[in-house]
């Protein structure tokens, strides 16, 4: 399966560990990833409240360029980067007028606007019957909490790819590993996305109850599929265990990472060493798991956070 691959800014940044766990379960899973030529930013939260024209002629310009590039689809693993490449491709395809004005703008009058865009929750989700084959480490026993976020399945019109109020995509693909997806009620709740820095207490107050919730739905671990969520939820759970009687010490995982494990990945090609809380206790219950057959051997310790710099 060729897909055109578009990181985005976050995965080639502060993101890198999603770029290297996805990348490493690409490959079993018979994913070729190819990424798309001279890619720029889409514009995530910015561009669309200040100029709704460059809010759509940012991503516009990657789905051009990857249908040049003769791709059929794009993956964006970001949900903020596929919300607003969707969002583009929808916009145009709604409004022709709009379409042949990108059109100009970018001064490319071949663009047909033709090119799906895809998340990383809707691809492993329609290889959840692969993933159960190629899975040698099955994650048993592992309560995981699936954060969908604000951005990922909404709005239904253009995503579409799962319920906007229920979604059971991730869910499938933790199920895939052998893992038990929790049901609890915040999954779908903002946490504070790109306020982490103007509103920090509103999103330690958000981050809060969202960890709150899965603990008490009697998680172990949460995984996502959002850079904004994972640096929210990851880096600030030191400031939310502040209002705690002990600290959340809840591993926040990309979901491509708890993939890499089930498909027996190194932690450290997965980037589980880049994490601020501690994803080892993951490591040590996935070893325990198949110890037996790995003649007993321990799981290797990870480096304490915080994470490397670039």
């Amino acid at each position: 399966m060729r897909l055109g691959y578009y990181p985005g800014c976050s995965l080639h940044a502060t993101a890198r560990d999603f770029d290297e766990s996805f990348r490493a379960v690409a490959g079993p899973l018979g994913i070729d990833l190819v990424e798309i030529e001279d890619w720029a930013c889409c514009g995530a939260t910015a561009a669309h409240n200040t100029n709704r024209l460059l809010s759509i002629a940012l991503p516009a310009r990657t789905l051009a360029l990857a249908q040049e590039q003769g791709f059929d689809a794009v993956l964006a693993p970001c949900a903020a980067c596929y919300n607003r490449l969707a969002t583009a491709r929808h916009a145009m395809e709604q409004d022709p007028e709009l379409k042949e004005q990108i059109v100009g703008i970018l001064k490319r009058p071949a663009f047909t606007n033709q090119v799906r865009v895809i998340s990383v929750v809707e691809l492993l989700r329609d290889m959840a019957a692969t993933i159960k084959e190629k899975v040698v480490q099955p994650l048993a026993d592992m309560k995981v909490a699936c954060y969908y976020g604000c951005l990922l399945v909404r709005p239904h019109e253009v995503t579409g790819f799962d319920d906007d109020e229920d979604p059971r995509s991730m869910e499938e693909v933790v199920k895939a590993t052998g893992a038990s997806p929790v049901m609890w009620e915040k999954r779908l709740e903002c946490c504070g996305g790109g306020f982490s820095l103007s509103r920090t207490a509103s999103v330690v107050r958000l981050g809060r109850a969202i960890l709150e919730d899965a603990r008490k739905a009697g998680a172990q671990v949460m995984v996502l599929a959002c850079p904004m969520c994972h640096n929210n939820l990851d880096f600030r759970q030191k400031a939310i265990s502040k209002y705690r009687e002990e600290p959340v010490g809840m591993p926040i995982l990309y979901v491509t990472e708890l993939l890499g494990l089930a498909l027996g990945l190194a932690p450290r090609d997965l980037g589980l060493h880049r994490h601020y809380v501690s994803p080892q206790p993951v490591i040590e219950q996935v070893a325990a798991a198949t110890r037996s057959l790995a003649g007993g051997e321990q799981p290797a310790a990870l480096p304490a956070p915080p994470r490397e710099e670039a």
